[in-house]
């Protein structure tokens, strides 16, 4: 047994002294003054006790543009626990060998896996058959579609797909999630900017309008409120798209959103650096006043969830680093040097969605503490159907707990986050709050900077019917 003395718990909706007994895998007892012969004690004294961190939107081991993103299921799980995260939720490529194959190839993937994780299925192609096939899905454990608005030709479902499959969706006790752009319009634009000349990682951004993004949540809100069927908008990116997420949740459409890190701190102009290319991720950034309502968003309860969709590459793949003793180069962001559009998208974040969401989010005054944890942990955990085995701090729950020091400093960076890639967006950036310990189902995985998981550790979460916030 463990017993953690004297921290300050935070959850979704409370902050209090508190206790906590684990015994095994489980929190068996929270209150004040606990005592159990013979475990472990551990001193929280001046510390914060938190729920640990449910990521529901990760790429790993992603093949994409002739490379693959650098992270597998080992390498960024273990970036994601120095971080605080304990929970991801991966997406699953459709194959047309049917879903049972799809799921097994991203089983194998994950058998290296070092905190506990579950998936998503992409739903990329569409007919009769898939459609007998979806219900499979929730006795594997899967209750999550995600369907494209863009990607024309490769991703891309057509509107009548999409609105059935939130019909189908809502029989099985699923969740769709939606990315939403227009695809057409970026299908037009990326031909005639390269006949230009226009070859530069700003013109990602720019070939991609945000205005598409805003049509495309109120469209996919409407095919939800005439399926009568809740949706989930991944990766929001554009203010607009707070004002339609805001408006059709007034009108009684279950709607919810999430945004991640990047939309809250980056713009367009960082993708006309020299390093642009580190920047590019789909949908790209925005603007200033984009970030601004995307906080505003956050803070007013209008968006649900802070996800990340981790998926990094290297900046330069043809340069070798060290990791875990080894050196490893894979191809990356020099595939586009000459052409946007050959630039892997994805960004390295699993490890920094915490520590930089409570220096400039908490600390900032932009979120309390309990919305941090709502947005970051429990929400998700709700959402997906994993509450409140995840996300919560109460007897029964998987002891998944994270012993945070909100006084630490850190001048962030790649030295840091411990991905698998060669940069990271928050180089050099001032951190007060870290991560000192983190326990996956009781068991010490970080400690300080000692890493103490393993691969192979982390266990596949079957998930049940989540809720709508």
């Amino acid at each position: 047994m463990i017993l953690i003395k004297r921290g300050t718990l935070v959850t979704a909706s409370e902050t209090f002294q508190a206790d906590i007994l684990i015994d095994g895998e489980k929190i068996v007892r929270i209150g004040l003054d606990l005592e159990a012969d013979s475990a472990q004690v551990i001193d929280a004294s001046g510390k914060l006790v938190l729920p640990g961190g449910v990521d529901p939107h990760t790429h790993f081991d992603l093949p994409m543009f002739g490379t693959v993103s650098s992270d597998d299921h080992y390498t960024g799980h273990k970036a994601a626990a120095f971080g605080g995260t304990t929970t991801v939720m991966d997406f699953v490529v459709q194959e047309p060998q049917g879903f049972r194959r799809s799921v097994d190839l991203w089983m194998e993937k994950a058998q290296k896996a070092a905190i506990d994780y579950s998936f998503h299925m992409n739903l990329t192609h569409f007919d009769d058959q898939i459609v007998k096939e979806i219900p499979s899905l929730v006795e594997m454990g899967i209750t999550t579609l995600k369907v494209f608005t863009a990607y024309n030709g490769r991703l891309r479902i057509d509107d009548g797909s999409i609105f059935r499959a939130l019909r189908i969706a809502k029989e099985n006790g699923m969740l769709v999630m939606a990315h939403c752009e227009n695809g057409d319009v970026i299908e037009t634009l990326i031909p005639e900017a390269l006949a230009a000349g226009h070859t530069s990682p700003e013109w990602h951004a720019r070939t991609r309008p945000a205005w598409g993004a805003v049509e495309a949540t109120m469209h996919v809100a409407a095919m939800a409120a005439q399926a009568d069927s809740p949706v989930y908008i991944v990766h929001m990116n554009a203010g607009g798209e707070v004002d339609m997420l805001k408006y059709a949740r007034e009108r009684g459409v279950k709607v919810m959103g999430e945004t991640c890190p990047q939309y809250l701190f980056f713009t367009i102009d960082h993708l006309r650096r020299p390093d642009g290319a580190k920047w590019i991720c789909s949908p790209p950034m925005r603007t200033e006043k984009d970030n601004a309502r995307m906080w505003e968003g956050v803070h007013d309860g209008i968006l649900q969830t802070i996800g990340t969709d981790h998926c990094p590459f290297f900046f330069d793949g043809t340069k070798p680093i060290v990791y875990e003793g080894k050196e490893i180069a894979i191809p990356g962001k020099e595939l586009g040097k000459d052409d946007f559009t050959k630039i892997p998208n994805g960004l390295p974040a699993v490890g920094d969605r915490l520590p930089i969401l409570w220096t400039y989010g908490v600390r900032a005054g932009r979120i309390t503490a309990n919305q941090f944890v709502a947005l970051t942990s429990t929400n998700p955990a709700k959402i997906f159907g994993l509450y409140p085995r995840k996300g919560a701090l109460v007897p029964g729950a998987d002891a998944d707990i994270v012993i945070w020091d909100p006084d630490k400093k850190v001048k962030y960076g790649v030295a840091h986050s411990r991905h698998r890639t060669d940069y990271n967006l928050f180089e050099g950036w001032e951190v007060v709050g870290m991560p000192e310990k983190v326990f996956l189902r009781g068991k010490l995985i970080v400690d300080g900077e000692a890493w103490l998981g393993a691969p192979g550790q982390g266990q596949f979460l079957k998930r049940g019917v989540g809720e709508v916030l």
